[in-house]
């Protein structure tokens, strides 16, 4: 073996070593696992399902912060500028893919500055109407619409959201003329929705779940390429006429950039296997959300993929956040 062979594999080795090393001090610290939204939503329950059972497979503590504001740009750009090493971790949501585009000034990149770990969870929304108008399918709310040009309205959450986006995506495919009334959250538009002011709706089962269950709305299809076990009934939106149509929400684990890919691919391993779990698998499946478990690649091709689709369309309607 050549001197420059026998000098390579010293120095790989070293490294190991040294990582190792580093590995072994840093697994008496806490990790951080950083979620980018206030306590309560559908973001927080899931990271603190993950930072438990990370906790106990890992044998060392997982902190779960919330650093809330800015649709979640706050707690990722905290995560962002952290040090590469292993503790500090971040869950982020499909605003992730739509930052740069919707807003002026974004102090990260979302690609370029994380480290993809794992996508985690999906979440479809259903199209829901309010009883008072005579639409019980997605291709009659679609003719509907198109003999009677902004005569209905739509909520679809704040703006930039992913409910907002899927809306405006339906509305270009479909062309359907359908205006959007903005709120502050899906919270917010729920006296206006349950009151048939505004007869029309995009969300999650989680949001939704209980209005569709009491009769008080309506739903008509899902968003998602395939049908929920929530409500087996309803058809999605692609089965419907718009083949291939989707807009939803999703979940995925990041670390800051330069992070050690042994570590990577450890939290990635023990994540796949906690999202296979039974307890797991009927905690998220209840809520309306899909468990999902892949490589960091597949996570990084799903958020450069979600970021064309939805640039694209921001910059072709001029959506624009403040």
């Amino acid at each position: 073996m050549s001197f420059f062979k026998l000098l390579t594999l010293a120095i790989k080795f070293l490294l190991l070593l040294s990582f190792y090393s580093h590995a072994q001090d840093n697994a008496q610290k806490p990790i951080r696992l950083i979620v980018p939204f206030p306590p309560g939503g559908v973001t927080d329950v899931l990271g603190r399902m993950i930072g438990l059972k990370l906790n106990e497979r890992l044998g060392q503590q997982v902190i779960v912060e919330n650093k809330a504001g800015a649709s979640g740009m706050i707690g990722s750009d905290l995560v962002a500028k952290s040090s590469p090493d292993g503790l500090t971790i971040l869950l982020s949501a499909s605003s992730h893919a739509t930052f740069q585009s919707l807003y002026a000034k974004v102090p990260f990149d979302p690609i370029k500055d994380f480290e993809p770990i794992s996508l985690v969870a999906t979440l479809p929304y259903v199209v829901v109407v309010h009883p008072s108008i005579a639409i019980k399918s997605i291709n009659e709310l679609i003719q509907f619409a198109q003999l009677n040009p902004q005569k209905l309205s739509y909520a679809g959450s704040a703006p930039g959201q992913a409910q907002h986006l899927g809306g405006e995506l339906f509305k270009k495919l479909s062309k359907s003329d359908i205006t959007y009334i903005p709120y502050k959250g899906s919270s917010a538009q729920m006296p206006d929705l349950l009151s048939g002011r505004v007869p029309v709706a995009i969300d999650s089962l989680l949001i939704m779940g209980p209005h569709i269950k009491s009769g008080a709305l309506n739903p008509i299809a899902l968003t998602s390429l395939k049908r929920s076990d929530l409500l087996p009934g309803v058809p999605t939106v692609s089965e419907s006429g718009l083949t291939n149509f989707q807009a939803i929400g999703w979940f995925g684990l990041f670390a800051p950039i330069k992070t050690n890919p042994i570590f990577i691919n450890k939290i990635n391993a023990e994540v796949s296997s906690i999202m296979k779990l039974v307890e797991v698998k009927s905690l998220l499946l209840g809520q309306g959300v899909e468990p999902f478990y892949g490589s960091p690649d597949d996570l990084k091709k799903h958020v450069t993929k979600e970021t064309e689709l939805w640039s694209g369309l921001i910059r072709e309607l001029g959506i624009k956040v403040e």
